[in-house]
Order: C-alpha cells, then structure tokens, then sequence
C-alpha cells in the first residue's frame, strides 16, 4: 500500500498554513480548508476603509528564537521583512526612558539595572534574583505550577524597580496575563526554552518586528507556494467532522453535508473551534476538556492616526508603570517607512485586556490618548485624524495557575490524524512560534507513516500521547 495520498488541512491560520506549505514542498496532494473568506487566521492585514489603508489587525513582535517560524518564512520568501533592532526603549511617565541594550554587557545591564531609578542595592539583588531564576527556570521546583508568576518573582526576591522595569511586562508579554494570576510555570518554560535557544545559538534572543503588513510577511508568499505546487485552497469551507473508520481517516464531512475524502488530516483551528471535529477519535473527550478549560485571554488593538509625531526614540516602545497591563507603542512610520499622509500611524496593543475588551471603541481611543499624553509630551495637544480599534477577545488561549499539563501534544491514537495550533504542547507559550513549531510536529509525524495500513495498527496498539500523558496526571485539576 502507498502513502497516503489526500492531505487535507483544516485552518488557514498560521499553523495551517505551514502545515499545508510544508506537506506540499514534501511533494504530498494537499487541500485546505479555510471556514472564512481570506487566510491568515488571527495575523493578518485589517484595512482602514475610509482610507484605503492597512494598518493590521494588531502589531506582532518575533524573537529571534523562532526557529521555526523562520523555517516557515524562508520557505515562502519573506524571511527579509523582519528587523532586529540593536537596542529596546522602556518609557516611563513624563517622557523619561530608558535604553535597553540586547547584546552583550549592554544586554547584561539591562537585565538588572534597567530602572532609572535602581541603586547598587537593587542592581545586587537582581542580580541574585536573575541568576535564581535563570537555575530554577532549567531545574524547576515541583511546586513551579502552583504559583502566580507574582509568588515566584517574590519568592525569587525580585527587587521592584526590576520588576517594574523588566520582569513583570515581560511576563506579561508573554503569557498576555496579569502576573498575579499567570502561571508561573509557563514563563519559566519560555525562559528556559530562550536560555537554551541562546546557548545553541551562541547569542541572547532578542526582539524583532516586520518591516510589512502581515499579509504579505504570512500570506501571500504562502499562496504563491500553493498555486506552484498544486495546493487547493477552498474558501468558507466550514469543516464539521473528522471522519475516521477502522482507524484511519477517510475525509471530512463540511457543513453542507459534503465529504471532502481525506487519507490524512491536520487538524489546525483554535481551541474555541474544536468542538465536533474530533467525535470521531477515541480520545477526543479528553482534548475538548482541555482546549476547554485553556480558556481565552483578550487583546486590544488600537491604531491611532495623529496630526503629529510623538517623538519616539524607538520602533517600539514599553510603556512601564500601568497596573496589570501591558502597554506597547509601535511607531509605524520607523517600522515601515510609510508616509504620513494619512497621518502619523501609531499601533498601541494591550494584552490582558480583560476591561478594556468590554469598552465602546471612543472610549477605548479616549483612553489610549490620555495614556499617550502621559507618556509622550508630544501629545498634548495631539489630534486624532481616525481610529481603530480592534478587539480580540479570543486572542489567545489562557495561561492561568492551573492549565500547565492541558495542552495535548500533535499527535492522537489515529496517526493519520494530527493537531496543530498554538494551544497545543509547544516549547512556547500562545506565540507565533507555537503555532509553527506544532506544525513542523505535526507534519513529520504524517511525513514518517509507513503505510496507512501500518498506521492502523501502530493506533490498535495503544492510545495517543495525550492519553498516557492524561492517565499519568490523574484527576489533577
């Protein structure tokens, strides 16, 4: 019996995509699946009608450990689109900032004198405070899981103005979740995978951004791999169920009835859209559970049109001293060498928004413009010439105190059927990254199938990692 023959992919989101992008350089008959009208899924370009502009949907930073989100981009030409900056800008109230250094001893200062206001007693204990984390990030205590990212920091005896200045919007920038209930497990899990990444690498990751709009960094480039080599793309194709017999899918069953034949599926939706497409798997009440009690997390997008620059010293900027929040500024104009004909274009993204998602969009832009003002004395007397804002209240999946061990791996008791997404096991948290990195995962596990045959017998053989991972746990909330 030959390999499979029908690959099918369902979700054009960033997962997805490469899914399908890398099933079709294997040379394999791929057909996605996308239940909207365009790909992209939550990174993609958001154009401004009443100005024919595109601002995005929301400002995306890369961290140059992604490896393979790189692998994704070099394989559909965009690769070049992303900047490195040599140095970050922390902002404080009144205009006062702070240059972060990202290399060498610059780098190393940053780590623990970042504040302007850090004396050699606070440089001291951030310093022990640092070298703490950094141990317990790759020996972790046993009760790592149990703890807000808040307990650990204090327990770690993190200083103040080192958190104010790095750890806590860090974190926060991380997980999207206030560190006072952020798990604390999840952070150290990224640290550790950056500490790691940094040794292979023989460099510190740092924090890049795209120089274009997200169609044409995770979009476009993929649909010229996909007219090249062959791949069919349906569009609002509503996929409903997974269909499997004897162990081995058959196709998927859209929700006008129509059975689109399958020898292999990647399953690569968000958490929130599971529900149905997994009835047909042994264990798929175990994985509802959990993309379940993953829950969501909000973010708000707000991309402000001004009559004057603000006066930013960086592409990007953090803006310290909110509560529970974490604000950055990106000046679009440094990122992208756009015109201001329309304005001066500044995106301010807020994760964790959990008030700020349930606001009407003017007060949410009379909100961030009295948040600028405190900021940036450049915008006092700023006018703004158009808004938006863009709310996504299913952002990303949840990384509470208690979801550390949820997230199922790629591969299930059926092997001609995998999970991909960023919700599911990854070395990140809900990045870009984790959503290609479970892609790569999910694809090799098809691209190693003997034969369907053999495939079915491997599944007879036992249940799916996240089974024996589950059963291992026991009924540990």
């Amino acid at each position: 019996m030959n390999d499979p023959q029908q690959y099918v992919v369902i979700g054009g989101g960033l997962a997805g995509l490469a899914s399908a992008v890398w099933l079709a350089e294997a040379g394999k008959q791929v057909t996605l699946l996308e239940r909207r009208g365009r790909l992209g899924g939550r990174t993609h370009a958001l154009e401004v009608p009443a100005l024919h502009d595109i601002p995005d949907n929301g400002q995306h930073v890369i961290a140059s450990g992604y490896d393979h989100l790189f692998r994704y981009l070099t394989s559909i030409g965009t690769r070049e689109f992303v900047r490195f900056p040599h140095q970050g800008v922390l902002r404080w109230p009144g205009g006062r900032t702070t240059i972060m250094g990202i290399k060498g001893i610059r780098a190393l200062r940053s780590l623990l004198g970042a504040h302007p206001d850090a004396g050699p007693a606070d440089r001291a204990r951030a310093a022990l405070a640092t070298i703490r984390m950094g141990w317990q990030c790759l020996r972790q205590p046993a009760d790592l899981a149990d703890l807000t990212t808040d307990q650990w920091f204090r327990r770690l005896g993190m200083p103040e103005t080192a958190r104010e200045a790095l750890w806590d919007w860090l974190a926060l920038g991380i997980a999207a979740e206030p560190v006072r209930q952020e798990s604390a497990k999840v952070f150290a899990d990224v640290l550790a995978t950056g500490i790691r990444l940094g040794l292979e690498h023989r460099q510190p990751v740092s924090i890049g951004y795209p120089t274009t709009d997200l169609d044409t960094l995770f979009v476009t480039g993929a649909e010229r791999v996909f007219e090249q080599r062959g791949v069919r793309v349906r569009y609002r194709a509503v996929a409903r169920r997974i269909r499997i017999e004897n162990g081995i899918v058959t196709g998927v069953t859209l929700d006008d009835g129509e059975l689109v034949p399958a020898d292999a599926v990647v399953c690569a939706v968000p958490n929130s859209y599971l529900g149905g497409l997994l009835d047909d798997l042994p264990e798929h009440d175990e994985i509802y559970s959990a993309a379940d009690k993953l829950g969501f997390t909000p973010i708000v997008s707000t991309n402000l049109y001004l009559d004057r620059p603000l006066g930013t010293e960086g592409a990007m900027e953090a803006l310290i001293g909110g509560a529970d929040i974490i604000d950055q500024v990106f000046d679009r104009q440094r990122m992208h060498g756009r015109g201001t004909e329309h304005g001066w274009l500044y995106c301010l993204t807020t994760s964790g928004a959990y008030e700020q998602i349930h606001k009407p969009s003017h007060e949410v832009v009379d909100e961030q413009m009295e948040l600028l003002r405190r900021y940036y004395p450049a915008a006092k007397d700023a006018k703004v010439l158009h808004a938006q804002v863009v709310p996504m209240p299913r952002a990303t999946f949840s990384q509470v105190v208690g979801t550390d061990g949820l997230r199922p791996g790629q591969r299930t008791s059926v092997p001609t059927l995998v999970i991909a997404g960023d919700w599911t096991r990854t070395d990140w948290s809900a990045t870009m990254e984790s959503a290609a990195q479970s892609a790569a995962r999910a694809v090799d596990l098809l691209l190693d199938l003997p034969t369907p045959r053999v495939a079915a017998t491997t599944q007879r053989a036992g249940r799916s990692d996240y089974s024996r991972s589950a059963r291992g746990r026991g009924s540990r909330k």
